[in-house]
């Protein structure tokens, strides 16, 4: 059997003089980069570069909204209406999609950051505020998000396509959600165990939970976050790994239908 997934990261989370990740080196080894749009992280000419990286790549791109939380990195829950968690995900994706449009390429897909994310998994009100934005901003956009979550539910109910995301370097609860990361083993950091996660995700859809139970898990897109210390080291073991077990990394647009 020929398996395919498709390997993203969260990129162009720099701003100003700050310097977040290593995306000159990691966006020629993934398949879609998801780009912040400017509200946790990124600025203007951080957007513009990560555009121009991207577009030299060839590789896919969907835009990255969070909460309009820079000295958070949009990782602290907000107390937000669905009403405005809508408007915060159609301003972001005009941003990006104004870069986008200058380089002559086309969004594939959207991912929300951090605590939008997280909560929107599990809140049906901001899961459908999010979808809803999405589906009028252009309805042929992916959505990536978890695929046990309300986010997912919602986004199939708006009429997207879903890609259902898995993460190396989380723990997952038996509900399939993430562990918090204030909680102890929330982040796996033995890269050889995460590796093996990850196969067991792709070839058995099934991922043990913190608590030791099997569970099932579809795995259209590996999620590797950019901004730790060994991401690129990281990213290359991910992707020597599926290489080598003939795990075909492809695009969402190639994976989804």
């Amino acid at each position: 059997m020929t398996y395919r997934v498709d390997l993203n990261s969260d990129l162009g989370e720099s701003f100003g003089a700050y310097r977040i990740g290593q995306d000159q080196a990691i966006i020629p080894l993934i398949t879609s980069a998801n780009v912040a749009c400017g509200y946790h992280a990124g600025d203007p000419l951080v957007m513009e570069k990560t555009c121009q990286l991207v577009t030299k790549a060839g590789i896919a791109m969907g835009a990255h909204p969070g909460f309009p939380d820079l000295i958070g990195f949009g990782r602290r829950n907000l107390q937000v209406s669905p009403s405005e968690v809508a408007a915060y995900v159609t301003y972001q994706l005009g941003a990006l999609e104004a870069f986008t449009r200058h380089h002559g390429i086309k969004l594939q897909h959207v991912k929300p950051h951090g605590a939008l994310y997280n909560m929107a998994t599990k809140d049906k009100d901001l899961a459908t505020a999010i979808a809803e934005s999405v589906a009028r901003f252009d309805d042929k956009l992916l959505l990536l998000c978890p695929g046990a979550s309300e986010m997912a539910l919602a986004g199939q109910a708006a009429g997207l396509r879903i890609a259902k995301e898995v993460f190396a370097d989380r723990a997952y609860e038996k509900d399939g959600s993430l562990v918090a990361r204030t909680k102890e083993g929330a982040m796996i950091t033995d890269e050889t165990l995460a590796i093996n996660r990850l196969i067991q995700m792709i070839t058995k859809g099934t991922v043990t939970s913190i608590d030791g139970k099997e569970i099932p898990i579809q795995a259209d897109s590996i999620c590797v976050h950019g901004d730790g210390p060994k991401a690129l080291a990281f990213v290359q073991k991910i992707r020597t790994s599926l290489t080598d077990l003939d795990i075909q990394l492809a695009p969402l647009t190639e994976i989804v239908s």
